[in-house]
């Protein structure tokens, strides 16, 4: 399969005052083809907004290299950059900061068209009013302000902007997550059904695992700015390789007080430190691994495949993989962690 849009070995770096610079994303890869999403998963500070930043020229790049449809972008002049926001579109978290309170959507979403060739005003009044069905809202919305619309609304609106210009690849940074739980199963089902009627690929950031499990082809699991596993979405989430995945799907709230106090009294023992620095030699998740062990403070584990078609960079993965040993009586033992 061809590639829209490849990461290759990204490193992005701030400038901190007195010190050395600040590695936000370090030795990042990953690929997205046609009809594809890729899911970037982890908590606040791994680096997926900065990624999705430095893809769309708002960060610069200390290292790497970022191409889209086979041509590098990350030196791309001001002009180049216009023309390929014809290709390349953004939904952030928060619609509504993004809109303009003063002006109707309608105008918001023909201000869209304007840096490509704004067509005749008659033909953009029929844009306007075919991209909002397609997002499940009325034509006459175009006359309505933001403040008029619900959460959900005007996310659907956010994406009806990204489309209005014909993009092949749609960056989603956290879009359903200040959405309540149906309207975020309603905001999916419009991604997927827009990708299935469009053919779009998503690069989609999400900081819940569950989430970007059901809309996702592949995820890179990032922490700290390194991957720390990387595959098909249903392995990933249904046999994480890494311990750090694992903490991301017990992080996940489930419906049932004790089971969940009984999850958040496993993380606190098995998370016992947040650091504030890491070595740079050692694996950055070592502090917060119960399963670490010297050879983890020492040096950081390679990404190595499963075999499953999965990248995983942890020094004992192999142990995670293993079936769990069985008693005599033919059950299973728990594998706990070494000290």
């Amino acid at each position: 399969m061809s590639e829209l849009l490849r990461v290759e070995r990204l490193r992005v770096e701030y400038p901190v005052r007195r010190r050395p610079p600040l590695r936000a994303v370090d030795d990042v890869s990953f690929a997205i083809g046609p009809r594809e999403t890729v899911g970037l998963v982890g908590e606040s500070g791994s680096g997926k907004t900065t990624i999705a930043s430095t893809v769309l020229g708002l960060v610069p790049a200390a290292a790497g290299a970022i191409t889209f449809d086979g041509h590098d972008i990350i030196g791309a002049s001001r002009d180049r950059r216009r023309r390929l926001s014809a290709d390349l579109q953004v939904v952030f978290q928060d619609p509504y900061s993004s809109l303009n309170p003063a002006r109707p959507i309608g105008k918001t979403l023909a201000e869209t068209l304007r840096p490509h060739g704004a067509p005749p005003k008659q033909e953009v009044a029929g844009r306007v009013a075919s991209i909002l069905e397609r997002v499940g809202l009325d034509p006459a919305a175009a006359n309505r302000y933001p403040n008029q619309f619900s959460g959900g609304q005007r996310q659907r609106i956010a994406i009806a902007r990204a489309l209005i210009v014909g993009p092949r690849l749609i960056i989603c940074d956290e879009p359903v997550s200040s959405l309540d739980l149906s309207v975020q199963a309603q905001v999916l089902n419009l991604l997927r059904r827009l990708q299935h009627e469009l053919g779009l690929s998503y690069l989609f950031i999400s900081h819940d695992l569950a989430v970007v499990r059901h809309i996702s082809t592949r995820v890179v699991v990032l922490y700290r700015g390194r991957v720390m596993e990387a595959g098909p979405a249903a392995v990933v989430y249904n046999h994480p390789a890494h311990p750090y995945t694992r903490a991301l799907l017990q992080s996940a709230p489930v419906p049932n007080p004790k089971l969940q106090r009984a999850r958040h009294t496993a993380r606190q023992r098995s998370n016992p430190d947040f650091p504030g620095a890491v070595k740079p030699e050692s694996c950055p998740f070592t502090p917060r691994c119960s399963w670490a062990v010297d050879l983890c403070r020492e040096r950081q584990p390679p990404l190595e495949n499963t075999g499953d078609d999965v990248l995983v960079a942890c020094h004992r993965w192999r142990e995670f993989a293993a079936p769990p040993p069985t008693g005599t009586n033919g059950t299973k033992l728990v594998n706990r962690p070494r000290p």
